[in-house]
């Protein structure tokens, strides 16, 4: 990297890091009031108003508390997508901070709040300083906990209204140092199906067994049976996981239950190995039912797809990163993720890369390390910075002035 270069990216992150505090008050204010998906009204307010005072034309109700703002400079032809989650979660916060949730229930337990206010903090940045040609096009996204915000989106026209050459998401990942970047080309991240049984038989007197056709026996052996998929059908170089969380039956303990429910989450890395999943899941469901004298009913849902991440794209925004913080913070080829990201489904329709940046490891004040989805957990606002002008500089080397 020669000298001028150096100091263009030195002055870009110093730029960034003068206007850190503002955007990590607006952080912390987006954490005080979390909005589950789809209600993500005053965060989407907060956001519009103020890509609108940067010079942003902003159109709302894309997946319905969803918002696109684009900018356009220069003659450039391409395009940039670069995509924040809004929405929180189901949990009690238990941090203690003072900004914590107001919202009984509900808190960011995932750091949404923090990929919002590293967006904006670019967007402001870009729009004040920033040298590119051609059109940015940020992308606030509704409800991706599992409600599929992104397919929503992309349904009231995404990316007919704002086509994009690529698109770019950052999520935020305890137990990586702060603000190391973490890039991966290829699969990336699991795809996550639901699948509902439940087992019909017959019900009777627990002192009579032999006059009843147990769903429980039944469905213990499905429990167990289902594994075998794992270890003996699927690939062993492959990564796939069959989860039994919920087993509801019975009411007393001398009453056989006439049916039983039994709730899966199934997750692959692998397209083929996901349809593979469902075929055995299902005739083996059906198979050891039938064996115990009992029904099926099978809800299989499919749910998130796996991320893939396309090559060239996951290499430029590798090179992005190495430019930006150095190749010693920088992990070219991390590993997988067994979570799930409905931005899958944009990257389905465009090349592009989700990377991940460092929360915290528990090193030195140990903040950022508690794993999201946890009451006691709170995004780091060191990246506030860093992944802000990260934003910006990857719009710049993608749409060079």
């Amino acid at each position: 990297m020669n000298a001028p270069r150096e100091s263009f990216v030195h002055d870009k992150i110093q730029a960034l890091q003068s206007q850190a505090d503002e955007f990590i008050a607006v952080r912390r204010d987006i954490h005080k009031h979390p909005e589950m998906g789809y209600k993500e009204y005053r965060t989407s307010d907060l956001v519009a108003e103020q890509l609108t005072a940067w010079g942003y034309q902003v159109e709302r109700g894309l997946g319905g508390t969803g918002l696109v703002g684009q900018l356009k400079r220069g003659s450039g032809s391409k395009s940039i997508g670069i995509r924040a989650d809004m929405d929180a979660l189901p949990i009690d916060e238990a941090t203690g901070l003072p900004y914590a949730s107001c919202n009984t229930g509900i808190m960011h337990a995932c750091g949404h709040d923090g990929h919002t206010a590293m967006l904006l903090s670019a967007a402001k940045h870009i729009a004040q300083k920033g040298q590119f040609s051609g059109t940015v096009n940020l992308i606030f996204q509704p409800a991706e906990e599992g409600l599929g915000g992104a397919v929503k989106m992309m349904e009231d026209g995404l990316f007919t209204k704002y086509p994009c050459n690529a698109i770019f998401a950052m999520h935020n990942m305890p137990s990586h140092p702060q603000g190391q970047l973490v890039f991966r080309d290829g699969s990336a991240m699991a795809s996550s199906d639901n699948v509902t049984i439940m087992l019909e038989g017959f019900g009777g007197h627990g002192a009579m067994p032999h006059k009843a056709a147990d769903s429980i026996v039944a469905g213990s052996a499905i429990v167990m049976g289902l594994q075998t998929i794992v270890s003996r059908n699927v690939d062993p170089l492959e990564m796939a996981i069959i989860t039994v969380g919920a087993f509801n039956a019975g009411m007393a303990n001398n009453v056989i239950p006439q049916t039983c429910t039994l709730k899966l989450s199934v997750r692959s890395l692998n397209r083929e190995v996901r349809e593979l999943l469902e075929v055995r899941i299902k005739e083996l469901v059906h198979a050891q039912a039938q064996s115990y004298g009992v029904k099926a009913h099978i809800d299989y849902q499919r749910g998130y797809a796996v991320l893939v991440n396309t090559l060239a794209e996951t290499d430029f925004a590798r090179d992005v990163g190495e430019e930006l913080v150095g190749a010693a913070n920088v992990t070219r080829q991390g590993r997988a993720v067994t979570g799930s990201e409905d931005f899958a489904f944009m990257l389905e329709k465009v090349p592009g890369c989700y990377l991940l940046i460092g929360n915290g490891d528990g090193s030195g004040d140990g903040h950022g390390a508690c794993m999201v989805h946890n009451p006691g957990y709170d995004f780091n606002d060191g990246n506030v910075a860093i992944g802000s002008a990260y934003w910006s500089l990857l719009v710049e080397r993608f749409l060079p002035a």
